[in-house]
């Protein structure tokens, strides 16, 4: 409370203060009223208080103006540099230290020495000599991956990083940062790629980002699934780009924003884009530089003459990572031109690699080959491994062995029914494809006799069509069918592959709770499953061309809930096959064959993935003695190429010869497996198999390593067993490719 200072007030205060002391006891103050102050003029004089002091004068220049002594007062600041307040404080580790510098010895983004520690670089030791002179603002740094990574990556995905990391660095081949990742389906190629990805984008041995951006091409269908996969390893660490949509400017204006991007903490540093959209704007992204691109099923750039190729070869970027689960599809052309886009020149041009690999190592393998050829071929292959091996990693789903439970493949062959027969030899007299077959190639003209041919293996219906216009080859093959035919219902009992289909879902459905995958090139052979389904009231999806890529994560979603009532997921395998994780189910049905082995394999690596708990079936379903067993034969000879070239195996047996391959039109009605025939398989008599395989052989994909050829003796799976049991009418071969876990 302010007190007045008036003389009259302080006067009445001194006599107040005399009378509490006379009394003895205390009592408190009494509010008061206010009174008017008594100015100066009226009381006659002015007080001042003897506690108030006389004011200075502020000013901040230094009391002393001597230059001398400002000299001095300067030089004394700026001799004590600034200094951390906090003792033995070094700051936060990485790129958010603001203001900052650490004294001494750059150090790594994480700690190398760490328990489990993933160190992809190391820098060299240096004697205590060599420590004294070097320059501790340049001296290199361990790069050693993100533990959140490293703790969850598996042995051969740690190698793998490993390998990526010294290609893109130039460290394996100098002069050369490109690489093909070209693991089978299922070993975890993209959790090596985000891994590699993350690194670059946060470390080197120079203590600083190796590149500022990086840029994901795949197809459209799994552009989600790599968002989604970035999201799931690095949680908020960074922020993606995806586009999968959206209109012409608003794409651009997305691209143009992604290259624009510049610095250390760039928002977005990955962009996740379709091979489609990449070739329709690839315009905006050749403007400026990208530190790393990354392929996904990268045998699409097998053709070094397509848009996409040369859309994705222009760009501004040394470091390139193609990934492939099947690097040979077709011939070795194709393989040289993934070579050639991840590292340019190793193999020469294509007419020198033609010359020097390609004849001589084709030669070698078939089967008419002479000594001397055979013998040039092995050496010329091994010549081509020396040299790729260097840029190549190739991991075999072997190694899955130890972490997915049992699979078994079976090839099943079907005999065709009495009207397939009619219709298929029918066709054979009236179109005569084999006169259009020149040199063992397939011209343009015999092309619909080939898919004509395939439609009649899987159910008549799919040629009904062909039959009521009378076009050639079908001229009077109406009266074949039974009377009263119409498309409209399935008859499975009109093809011997639909017959084995409908046992085969009918016994799984009774007697367990898997779940189905259903797979085809034809989305008419994809209606008649539907209508399948409807008959036997089978809950089912569908995938195919028609379905936008934003359903379809839902639909694949839905399918592996363990809670999904869905028993059938139809998926056509031209429309984005690959890539799709389906464990929900862990049987699956390939109804008809492709040309490349490519395709297939695919497609069937779609339920023996990480996340999978069952034992896996896998049913190729073949129409014995016709068309489909030649295409089966054909993607034998190419998956030994691809054996001897990329997985180097040494002792692929040459099975058939190049001119056998020209019997494409042809119908042989006496054999259980024309297969099976020609495989030369040592361990049946009349069909039936007499010994065991030998102790300790590997399965691979390779043909004449059959685990079993057997009739019903040999049957391994219940559900064959039981759709035998059936009377089921047909023969069987299947191959069957076991990986133990200890599950029993």
């Amino acid at each position: 409370q302010r007190r007045s200072l008036a003389p009259s007030q302080l006067a009445k205060r001194k006599a107040g203060e005399e009378e509490e002391e006379e009394d003895g006891d205390w009592h408190p103050p009494t509010a008061r009223k206010k009174q008017k102050p008594v100015s100066e003029t009226e009381s006659g004089e002015c007080y001042r208080s003897p506690f108030r002091k006389p004011l200075a004068q502020l000013t901040n220049r230094p009391h002393c103006l001597d230059s001398s002594q400002h000299e001095a007062f300067i030089r004394s600041i700026l001799s004590k540099p600034f200094k951390v307040p906090i003792p033995n404080y070094k700051g936060p580790l990485g790129l958010r230290a603001l203001g900052i510098k650490r004294a001494g010895l750059r150090s790594p983004l994480h700690d190398p020495f760490e328990e489990g520690a993933l160190v992809l670089y190391e820098p060299p030791l240096l004697s205590a000599h060599d420590q004294l002179k070097i320059d501790k603002d340049k001296a290199p740094v361990h790069v050693v991956v993100d533990p959140v990574l490293s703790r969850v990556l598996r042995p051969h995905q740690r190698e793998g990083v490993k390998f990526l990391w010294d290609c893109v660095t130039s460290r394996r081949i100098p002069g050369s940062h490109g690489c093909i990742m070209a693991d089978e389906m299922g070993l975890g190629k993209t959790l090596q790629c985000i891994t590699l990805m993350w690194t670059l984008l946060r470390q080197s041995p120079d203590c600083k980002p190796e590149i500022e951006k990086a840029m994901v091409v795949s197809p459209s269908s799994l552009v989600r699934n790599w968002y989604n996969e970035v999201e799931k390893w690095l949680g908020g660490r960074i922020q993606p780009l995806a586009i999968d949509g959206g209109s012409k400017e608003e794409i651009d204006r997305k691209l143009v924003g992604f290259m624009n991007q510049r610095g250390l903490r760039v928002p977005s540093p990955i962009l996740i884009i379709s091979y489609e959209t990449f070739r329709l704007h690839a315009e905006a992204l050749q403007k400026g530089s990208v530190g790393l691109v990354i392929c996904d099923e990268g045998h699409r750039l097998k053709n070094s003459e397509n848009q996409t190729y040369q859309a994705l070869n222009s760009l501004n970027t040394p470091r390139r990572v193609l990934i492939s689960g099947t690097p040979i599809q077709n011939d070795l052309l194709e393989y040289f031109s993934l070579v050639h886009f991840v590292n340019s020149g190793i193999l020469g041009t294509a007419q020198e690699f033609k010359r020097h690999f390609e004849i001589p190592i084709l030669k070698g393998r078939d089967a008419d080959a002479s000594e001397a050829e055979r013998h040039k071929g092995e050496e010329r292959l091994k010549e081509l491994i020396s040299i790729v091996n260097r840029c190549l990693i190739r991991r075999t789903s072997d190694i899955l062995s130890k972490y997915l439970p049992v699979k078994i493949e079976q090839v099943v062959c079907c005999r065709l029914t009495p009207l397939q027969a009619e219709l298929y030899k029918n066709f054979l007299k009236q179109a005569k494809p084999v006169e259009e077959l020149k040199e063992g190639k397939i011209s343009v003209s015999s092309l619909s006799s080939i898919t004509s041919l395939k439609k009649l293996c899987n159910h008549p219906a799919l040629i009904y069509d062909k039959c009521v216009e009378e076009e050639e080859g079908f001229m009077g093959a109406l009266d074949l069918f039974p009377a009263g035919y119409s498309t409209k219902s399935v008859e499975p009992q009109l093809s011997g592959k639909m017959l084995v289909l409908d046992y085969i879902l009918a016994v799984t459905k009774s007697t367990s709770n898997d779940k189905v995958v259903l797979v085809s090139n034809y989305t008419q052979t994809l209606d008649l499953f539907e209508k399948l389904c409807r008959n036997r009231r089978y809950l089912y999806v569908r995938l195919d061309g028609t379905m936008s890529i934003k359903k379809r994560a839902k639909v694949v979603e839905r399918f592996n809930s363990p809670s999904s009532p869905e028993f059938i997921f139809m998926l056509s395998s031209k429309a984005g096959g690959c890539g799709l994780n389906l464990i929900g189910a862990n049987r699956l049905v390939m109804f008809d064959p492709d040309w490349n082995p490519a395709n297939d394999e695919q497609a069937m690596a779609r339920v023996w993935r990480d996340g999978q708990k069952k034992t896996c079936y896998i049913y190729r379903l073949l129409s014995t003695g016709t068309i489909e067993e030649k295409i089966f034969q054909r993607q034998t000879h190419k998956k030994a190429l691809s054996s001897c070239v990329v997985d180097e195996e040494q002792d692929v047996e040459r099975h058939f010869s190049l001119g056998e391959l020209k019997e494409l039109f042809t119908l042989n009605e006496t054999t259980t497996s024309d297969t099976h025939d020609k495989i030369k398989c040592r361990r049946c008599v009349n069909g039936h198999q007499v010994r065991p395989p030998p102790e300790g052989s590997d399965c691979t994909s390779d043909l004449s390593q059959w685990n079993h050829c057997a009739d019903k003796r040999g049957l391994q799976d219940s559900v064959l067993k039981a759709a035998w049991d059936a009377a089921v009418t047909f023969t069987f071969h299947h191959h069957s490719h076991e990986e133990q876990r200890g599950i029993p």
